[in-house]
């Protein structure tokens, strides 16, 4: 009888099976075949022979239909392969996707409170409260920290590299991470993030008995705390005598705990130091496989800093090719290979009778749009020209490399001055070594973030004579 039982369990466990990973095909979508229980997941969580980025990039290159079906292990989600309908649902459709679906448990975790995890009323207001926090004076006035750091920069090279201007190979991704420090900086000192509660706690009990102000994030999360906003600027860097100050006022907000300051030091930590050290690593690595442009992007740091005297805010601004170059990067070489969001209203896919049900997890292959012939004219190939003003050579529908809408990267601005200023340290004081062999990089198999796999190898050497500091 037992035995029979056992039968009759795996038989329904077998029509189960068969019945659940049909669902895209009783629904009249087209889909990529679940080859088993993992689903498009199986390369990663099996054979471990992918991140879960390039896994969902395999599932974008197995068809040419704008949505897909797939199945992340047993759970059904959309794979959306058109730049329009991406940013159709990411801007005038978001109303529909306004959440990512991703844990979050701040009771059990506060950690996950940062704002990238949030979701809804929650979301939106914590959204609308940061916003103000990278604006141009904000900005401005943290140059000088960023500055210093990229300096120390400077000075390890330096006393790295030989002093007869001959070259040594080094490993760009280890080498950024002495901008881990810029981070740290900004208003913690230690790198775990199991630390991360009892620091904050510690520095912001220091920095109200002591009255300590500072120009970092975390002054600028005490005063949303302490006067229930962000100061301002005007946006064009006229400052303000109150810009910095957390004095608290009567509009102090009790729900803006050290718990929740914490969380988003930590989400602005963990996001700014990996895609602040992948997208100068990657530049780098593509320009010493073009001497052409190698350089352009030499030539039009050395004149603006000759210029300004220095390498100062407005300098960057003024360093367009550069601009360029790290436009291409981020678009070869996308920080995060996937927007993902969930449905949170039934949604009528456009001139279509398919419906994606609310709940539904729906993921953009940022990776697969940006590496789409389709949008990009030869993909692989680095072109930083094709962003040009002039002569332009994309579909600006499909660039989306800090995500579209309400919810799209808040701190981009930040994140692209570290990443210039990382780039023209190294390109005015050093010479970057030309490789025209270098190969395409492999992705790694691991992580979130897109890594390359055995780190960023360049040949780097003194400049025997270099623009005075």
């Amino acid at each position: 009888m037992f035995i029979y039982l056992i039968i009759l369990f795996c038989t329904f466990l077998l029509y189960y099976a068969r019945w659940h990973y049909r669902h895209w095909e009783r629904l009249g979508f087209p889909y990529v075949k679940a080859k088993g229980p993992l689903g498009v997941l199986d390369s990663v969580l099996r054979t471990r022979e992918k991140s879960f980025g390039m896994a969902i990039y395999d599932a974008y290159k197995q068809s040419s239909e704008k949505i897909l079906g797939i199945y992340i292990i047993n759970r059904p989600a959309v794979l959306i392969r058109d730049a329009q309908l991406a940013r159709d649902i990411l801007t005038k459709d978001f109303i529909s996707f306004h959440d990512r679906g991703v844990y979050v448990d701040e009771e059990n975790d506060p950690m996950s409170g940062g704002l990238f995890f949030l979701k809804g009323a929650k979301w939106k207001t914590l959204r609308a409260k940061l916003t103000p926090s990278f604006t141009s004076g904000k900005l401005k006035s943290m140059f000088s920290t960023i500055q210093d750091v990229s300096q120390k920069l400077v000075n390890y090279l330096d006393s790295e590299l030989p002093e007869d201007g001959s070259s040594r190979r080094v490993e760009l991704k280890h080498l950024f991470a002495t901008l881990e420090k810029f981070f740290q900086r900004l208003g913690w000192s230690e790198k775990a993030s199991e630390f991360m509660n009892k620091i904050v706690k510690e520095t912001v009990r220091y920095r109200e008995q002591n009255n300590v102000e500072r120009k970092d994030m975390l002054q600028i999360l005490l005063q949303l705390r302490n006067t229930g906003k962000i100061n301002t600027d005007d946006d064009n860097g006229h400052v303000n005598a109150q810009l910095w100050s957390a004095q608290k006022t009567k509009e102090a907000l009790e729900w803006m705990t050290v718990d929740v300051i914490a969380a988003q030091l930590n989400l602005f930590y963990i996001a700014g130091f990996e895609t602040t050290a992948s997208t100068s690593a990657f530049t780098l690595y593509e320009l010493a496989r073009y001497p052409e442009l190698l350089q352009k992007a030499q030539q039009d740091v050395e004149k603006v800093v000759e210029k300004h005297g220095s390498l100062t805010y407005d300098a960057l601004k003024d360093m367009k090719y550069l601009d360029l170059c790290i436009k291409e990067t981020i678009r070869k070489y996308p920080a995060l290979p996937i927007l993902n969001r969930e449905c949170t209203n039934d949604y009528q896919l456009p001139d279509s009778e398919l419906l994606i049900k609310k709940g539904t997890p729906v993921i953009i292959s940022l990776f697969g749009i940006h590496r789409d012939a389709k949008y990009f004219p030869e993909p692989l190939r680095y072109n930083p020209e094709r962003f040009s003003e002039e002569n332009p050579n994309y579909d600006n529908i499909a660039y989306m490399p800090f995500g579209e809408g309400p919810r799209h990267c808040i701190a981009q601005r930040m994140g692209l001055i570290n990443v210039k200023v990382a780039i023209a340290q190294i390109l005015q004081r050093f010479k970057v070594e030309i490789n025209e062999n270098l190969e395409e990089l492999e992705i790694d198999n691991f992580g979130v973030p897109i890594m390359a796999k055995g780190g960023v190898n360049i040949f780097l050497a003194k400049k025997l004579n270099t623009i005075s500091k």
